[in-house]
């Protein structure tokens, strides 16, 4: 079960810096959503961070879901929408929000559901239609035939739905070779 998963966070590491929000929904379904903002863990923060995110570390503090609640809850989201299969934690640039997420869920609950690795939808693209460079797989130089039609928001859940349409579009095609659809 491919899940696509967004994070803002206060800056560039786990631990050091907070993960401000996570949004998720399966790859072929975005109806179904998940969407948590988090009391910050760090008073630390990288300015441009939390300026591309419209946070404030003040009201997340009074407002923010505490992280244990907010995992809990995103972990029981994932095995229920799993529905017992394996869940596939998706993102463009997948190593940032994954590690952000890890971190987390072992953090405050000892265990990741999606295990140890997540799928980089920029790494898939560069293999699957062969391109040369790592410059080649931002959004802007993606194909337009898998670009969404949603505008970037940095909202963890409008972002995590984004995703998930440009690599539902990836997918078909191989989905269609796979199981004979034409």
């Amino acid at each position: 079960m491919f899940i696509s998963v967004d994070i803002e966070a206060s800056g560039p590491i786990p631990g050091e810096y907070s993960m401000l929000s996570l949004g998720a929904c399966p790859v072929f379904d975005v109806s179904k959503t998940f969407y948590r903002e988090f009391k910050p863990i760090s008073d630390k923060y990288v300015l441009e961070a939390i300026q591309i995110t419209g946070f404030s570390l003040e009201k997340l503090k009074r407002a923010g879901i505490e992280p244990k609640i907010g995992m809990y809850e995103f972990r029981k989201w994932t095995r229920d929408i799993s529905l017992g299969r394996r869940p596939i934690f998706v993102a463009f640039n997948a190593t940032f929000d994954w590690s952000f997420v890890n971190y987390y869920f072992h953090r405050f609950l000892g265990e990741n559901p999606y295990g140890i690795s997540g799928l980089d939808i920029k790494a898939y693209y560069m293999g699957k239609f062969g391109k040369k460079t790592w410059g080649e797989t931002s959004k802007g130089r993606l194909d337009p035939r898998f670009q969404s039609d949603r505008k970037h928001t940095h909202n963890a859940l409008d972002d995590a739905i984004e995703q998930a349409e440009m690599f539902k579009k990836m997918l078909l095609p191989l989905r269609w070779m796979s199981y004979g659809e034409e």
